[in-house]
């Protein structure tokens, strides 16, 4: 089987930066890309439902090392994976990408030091091995989202779509559509649906804080056009980071002013009975995630009567539409279901390390990327309160710094090990439905460092640029085995 230093999983936003950081800081290492469907692009290539946009700023969901240069900070879904493409191929990452490879188990040995990962493509087994596994995969289930079992459903005479599988030709101009959800997916459909639908209804079981932003940010651009591209997009990326954590941190110490602070935003675009009555949560600002509204696309239309908010739960469907438990019943001909992701712990791979089983829900967390006893493996998972690509960076950066002290030390195998007493706590400390859903299936994290999963990119990058690779983790060297076959392996340019 063919063998190659490092196996990255999955060809999204975060594989590709996997690529840059290991040609860049590890040149020595070879490298493949598996990806599971026929194109790279991960979420932005899955996702084709209408508007279909980041709700985090370009500066710091771009690259560390790959200027976003374009005018909207705020970009919709083809201009996002029209920049993942052009930086694969501009470093030549793209040659290193095997489509259609669908990973379903890896197993490590110890004597060999090495991970057999197991895939499907063409529907065969095929088996590839590596030193180092890096899963770069997401964090949901690209094969089905959440879909809530809705009574009558089937007596729907209409169509029910969920965003992840969007049809290619859905005809919804002048037809009413009601839009299940108040997350980013609905926030974003409603108002674009709303341009050419006949009326478009938002059915929210409860409120979501709701903020504005303009799409394109002006000093971001000033800059561009006073400096040199890096250095302007290095400086506006700062700018958002501290800019993001100063407001993060200050709800969390000031729940109650942060509210009445987000709420009073709203009352620039807002009738304040709207405001009580659809955009007031229960929770505090950042208890679950914010979403965002660029130019206020959303409550534009909503003041031009082409859409509206509905915030009750539903009773049944019916042959017309939706029968609410209030009594109230809303007639549509198309319902979207934009009810949420189901969250999934690196592709549900089945992992083994010397023939035994292992679980990753029952594990801990080491620095939000690797697995206690878990040797020479990986995973890229970005912030709940940040871009994706923040941590994602940091966590390619560290996996070289990984590989590059195992190399010097000549070490093959490197492994978390747990010293001490731990107190488990969940993996992520955020009150979203799809996150509460998942969690138990999902590795835990300590009470202490570095087991601890830090929501903070300013405490990441101290501990995973500056900090010591030694902490609690246990590099060794196991006796090789005589090979039992030849092994093919790949040039580092592959």
């Amino acid at each position: 089987m063919d063998h190659v230093d490092v196996i990255v999983v999955g060809a999204g936003i975060s594989g590709v930066g996997a690529g840059y950081h290991l040609q860049d800081k590890s040149p020595d290492r070879s490298y493949m890309i598996l990806e599971g469907r026929a194109d790279m692009g991960g979420t932005w290539d899955l996702f084709r439902y209408p508007g279909i946009r980041s709700d985090s700023d370009m500066y710091t969901l771009g690259y560390i090392f790959e200027p976003w240069t374009e005018a909207k900070a705020i970009a919709d879904g083809p201009n996002i994976l029209n920049y993942v493409k052009r930086t694969a191929a501009k470093y030549g990452i793209d040659k290193h990408i095997r489509f259609n490879h669908h990973v379903t188990a890896a197993s490590w040995s110890s004597e060999d030091a090495r991970w057999t990962v197991t895939a499907i493509t063409a529907g065969q087994e095929v088996r590839y091995s590596c030193n180092f596994l890096f899963m770069c995969s997401g964090y949901y289930n690209y094969a089905q989202g959440h879909s809530p079992d809705f009574p009558g459903a089937a007596d729907f005479t209409g169509q029910i779509v969920h965003p992840q599988f969007w049809p290619d030709k859905l005809d919804y101009a002048g037809k009413r559509v009601v839009v299940i959800g108040s997350g980013a997916t609905a926030v974003t459909i409603v108002p674009e649906m709303a341009k050419t639908a006949g009326h478009v209804t938002m059915l929210q079981r409860s409120p979501t804080y709701v903020v504005s932003r303009p799409s394109e940010d002006s000093l971001a651009n000033r800059l561009r056009a006073l400096l040199p591209a890096k250095l302007a997009y290095a400086l506006t990326r700062w700018k958002n980071v501290l800019f993001g954590m100063y407001f993060f941190n200050a709800a969390r110490k000031h729940p109650v002013q942060a509210k009445q602070r987000v709420l009073a935003m709203l009352g620039d675009h807002l009738p304040p009975e709207m405001i009580a009555a659809h955009f007031t949560p229960r929770y505090n600002v950042w208890d679950q995630r914010l979403c965002l509204v660029p130019d206020a696309d959303l409550f534009a239309a909503l003041k031009a009567g082409t859409a509206s908010v509905e915030t009750d739960t539903i009773d049944h469907f019916d042959a017309t539409g939706v029968a609410l438990a209030s009594g109230k019943r809303l007639d549509a001909d198309i319902v979207v279901t934009a009810t949420g992701l189901e969250l999934q712990l690196l592709s549900d791979v089945a992992f083994t390390v010397d023939g035994e089983a292992r679980h990753l829900a029952k594990t801990f967390n080491y620095k939000g990327m690797m697995y206690s006893d878990m040797p020479n493996l990986a995973s890229s998972f970005g912030y709940t309160n940040a871009s994706w690509t923040l941590k994602a960076d940091l966590t390619c950066a560290y996996v070289c710094r990984l590989l590059n002290t195992m190399k010097k030390r000549g070490m093959r195998q490197v492994t978390p090990r747990i010293a001490g007493d731990l107190e488990a706590a969940p993996f992520l400390d955020f009150t979203s439905g799809y996150v509460t859903r998942a969690m138990e299936r999902f590795p835990k994290q300590g009470n202490k460092q570095p087991w601890q999963v830090h929501q903070n990119y300013l405490k990441d990058l101290t501990a995973l640029r500056f900090g010591s690779v030694d902490d609690e983790m246990e590099f060794s060297n196991p006796v090789p085995r005589a090979a039992v076959g030849p092994v093919r392996r790949e040039p580092v340019s592959a």
